[in-house]
């Protein structure tokens, strides 16, 4: 049985103490635009990298949409378009005056 090869790569500190994730090490954490990388400090002072697992209440989907979306305003802002008055008088009539609360948790009616 082959012994595995140990692959050995660096990449170069900015003056604002970051650095681009060097290929090999993000094809090897399947690393993508926007995932987290996890730091593991050992008591010897090795740093080990691993990808991040995403929170439970994290949706990939949508967090997938919004990079698209991220992705196509970057590329394509002649696409941005204002929204019309008469929407959003539209949306304030029916909408108006409704207290939010952001912070409540859903009932089992509304989940």
């Amino acid at each position: 049985m082959p012994v595995p090869t140990t692959l050995e790569v660096e990449s170069t500190l900015t003056d604002r103490y970051q650095t681009t994730v060097p290929e090999p090490v993000r094809r090897a954490l399947r690393l993508g635009k926007r995932d987290k990388i996890h730091y593991t400090i050992r008591p010897s002072g090795e740093v080990v990298l691993t990808r991040a697992e995403t929170p439970k209440g994290d949706d990939p989907v949508l967090g997938q949409f919004l990079s698209f979306l991220v992705r196509d305003i970057a590329s394509h802002p002649e696409r941005l378009q204002a929204v019309d008055v008469g929407l959003v008088q539209r949306l304030q009539s029916l909408v108006g005056g409704i207290e939010v609360d952001l912070d409540v948790a859903l009932s089992a009616d509304n989940e």
